[in-house]
């Protein structure tokens, strides 16, 4: 693409306010015909704030906005969807219990009048599939399709509308390594055709592999812009953090001692009753960080929550340091000294409506050390969040604050700073960094690899697979609730643990 084309949108000097907070500040954003461009931040630096203005979901407290060189007032959704503007958001908008194609026609206005034409609709729609290699059955239900495919079927759906500006928020966040590989096929097949596209990512190496220009947000405002072929992962995640990251985190070698964790033939079924994991045979030892690769969906979560005491297995026995865990009771888990970082921070890991401090010492209230004949021990208590808050860097107004002030990144560190405070043998880090950007990303790495040094055996259940070759000791991939495969962390190559991560075991 040459840029002396004109651009298809620009947004000049946006402003957005949200009571106290300046979502966007005097933001300008230019996308041109035919390109992918990323819009590149941490989370809640405004990227998926302009987007939505862009689309209609808000409107801007000042700046312009100008689409195909018409500058346009957007009250609403639909007002960009009828200038080829659309959005496929993180958490896609499809009827379940509908059909592909029913899903895809929903709200567009057919010919005949009430009765829907679906035989012209199903045409139309097979044309598209086959113009842009997006193959799905028009009449499977919605909720019988993969994550990937339901994502496949809200491009369809924008496609189906004309849309030759699409906006897509973090649309990897839930794929697997092929599914990513298919949409980003899609993408480029989109562009091809000179349609536009915008790619809202906090996803470095993402970023790299598809667009063509990159505009880096931080804290409302555009720090940066840069073409794909003019900069590298490195400076992207320095703009994007405002500093210098490290290279990479620092690991010492050792020799992993004790089994710290036993899993033997584990049978485990899910909320449908369902087998969700199967014969499971997994050993974590002291100075070990053992990465559980996979997509999410394939057991991960319930093995977390039978380990947290959350959940009771069918049969199978878990051995904590030489001692059996009792099912289905949390404060067993806390006893067996357990580490336990739940993958959902906020239903979880942490009550929101209590003040920080209130969430270090959940755990353990009512141990001798805070508590003295049923009085609670205040002074000591302070000095313990004080600390605590201190070592860990946490961003908040005091130890008083509501939990719910904090971001992402901070109620994260809440939680590593409560659950590493008693020395645990050993840690369950589920999805630790999901959601996260990357500075907050670093700094729990750091911590994590730090407890290794001291002694403990962590268990990385994550689907970052960066997270799980920069941190991992050794690697298993968990797949339809059975271990497909492990490998030494050192020598283990992207391309196997994206096979098994699939269900290809060749």
């Amino acid at each position: 693409m040459g840029n002396n084309d004109q651009p298809v949108v620009r947004m000049s000097s946006i402003t957005k306010r949200f009571l106290d907070v300046t979502a966007n500040k005097d933001v300008s954003f230019d996308l041109y015909p035919g390109e992918i461009c990323a819009l590149l931040g941490e989370n809640g630096a405004g990227k998926t704030t302009l987007m939505n203005i862009l689309f209609g979901y808000y409107t801007c407290d000042a700046g312009e906005i100008f689409i195909k060189g018409e500058k346009v007032d957007l009250a609403a959704p639909k007002d960009a969807i009828s200038r080829g503007v659309g959005m496929i958001h993180q958490h896609f908008a499809l009827v379940p219990s509908q059909t592909v194609l029913e899903n895809i026609i929903v709200g567009t206005a057919s010919r005949r009048g009430i009765f829907l034409d679906l035989k012209s609709a199903r045409q139309a729609l097979l044309e598209l599939q086959e113009r842009f290699g997006l193959q799905i059955d028009p009449d499977a239900r919605v909720w019988t399709l993969s994550v990937g495919e339901q994502q496949k079927v809200e491009i369809l759906k924008a496609l189906y509308r004309d849309v030759d500006i699409l906006i897509m928020d973090e649309p990897t966040a839930v794929l697997a390594p092929a599914e990513t590989a298919d949409l980003f096929n899609t993408l480029q097949s989109l562009v091809k055709e000179g349609r536009s596209v915008v790619f809202i990512s906090h996803k470095l190496n993402e970023v790299m592999d598809i667009s063509d220009r990159i505009v880096v947000l931080r804290g409302g405002q555009v720090v940066a812009a840069r073409k794909t072929s003019e900069t590298n992962a490195r400076e992207l995640a320095n703009l994007m953090v405002g500093r210098e990251l490290l290279e990479s985190i620092e690991k010492k070698e050792f020799a992993p001692g004790e089994p710290v964790l036993n899993i033997k033939n584990l049978n485990v079924l899910n909320d449908k009753k369902l087998a969700a994991l199967m014969d499971l045979n997994l050993i974590v030892r002291q100075n070990e960080i053992l990465g559980m690769a996979g997509i999410s969906g394939n057991g991960q979560t319930e093995l977390s929550e039978v380990l947290f005491g959350m959940r009771s297995p069918t049969s199978g026995a878990i051995q904590i340091n030489d001692r059996p865990l009792n099912f289905g009771s949390p404060p067993a888990s806390i006893k067996s000294h357990m580490g336990r970082i739940p993958e959902d921070r906020i239903d979880t890991g942490l009550l929101m409506d209590l003040s920080v401090e209130e969430n270090l010492i959940l755990e353990n209230h009512s141990s001798a050390e805070f508590q003295f004949c049923g009085l609670m021990k205040s002074q000591r208590i302070h000095q313990f969040s004080e600390d605590l808050i201190k070592a860990y860097k946490i961003k908040t107004a005091g130890r008083d604050a509501a939990t719910k002030s904090l971001s992402g990144g901070n109620l994260q560190k809440v939680m590593l700073a409560r659950e590493l405070a008693g020395e645990p043998s050993l840690i369950i880090a589920s999805q630790p960094t999901r959601g996260l950007d990357v500075g907050a990303m670093e700094y729990i790495h750091q911590r994590i690899v730090k407890e290794r040094e001291r002694g403990a055996g962590i268990l990385l259940i994550s689907d970052d697979l960066d997270e799980i070759f920069a941190l991992s000791d050794r690697i298993v991939v968990l797949y339809e609730g059975k271990i497909l495969g492990e490998a030494p962390g050192a020598t283990a190559s992207r391309e196997q643990i994206g096979l098994w991560m699939s269900g290809v075991k060749a």
